[in-house]
């Protein structure tokens, strides 16, 4: 299965709530971790609840493995789309690493105030 069909499948299932299914193939195959920028910038609001909850897990469990997610969601702190970026920082966020926290201080700035809550939030802790 090509990456873009895999991508396209996991979103997919996420709408569906198959949340489970979802986090056991992350354990099996960490480089999935790659894909959560692309999957975060999914316009169903179902598939971003499901990634947020996946990565939500996935850090309790295995928060050495979630950090493989981190650069595909560095480039979104700076998306034009407002949704986009703060939907990042809280994924960045909720995975917790010290250099991706740092990364979220820029957004303390930004000019939507949504986003800058999100920075605020994580960065306040």
């Amino acid at each position: 299965m090509e990456r873009h069909e895999l991508q396209q499948m996991i979103a997919d299932y996420m709408e569906k709530g198959f949340l489970e299914n979802i986090i056991d193939m992350f354990k099996h195959d960490p480089s999935l971790y790659e894909m959560i920028g692309d999957l975060i910038k999914d316009e169903r609001m179902r598939v971003k609840l499901g990634i947020t909850a996946l990565m939500e897990e996935l850090a309790r469990e295995r928060p050495e493995e979630v950090k493989k997610a981190l650069p595909s969601l560095y480039p979104l702190l700076e998306d034009i789309n407002p949704t986009v970026r703060g939907d990042a920082a809280n994924l960045i966020g909720i995975i917790g690493d010290p250099e991706g926290l740092e990364r979220l201080r820029p957004l303390l700035e930004d000019e939507n105030p949504q986003v800058v809550e999100i920075a605020r939030e994580f960065l306040v802790r």
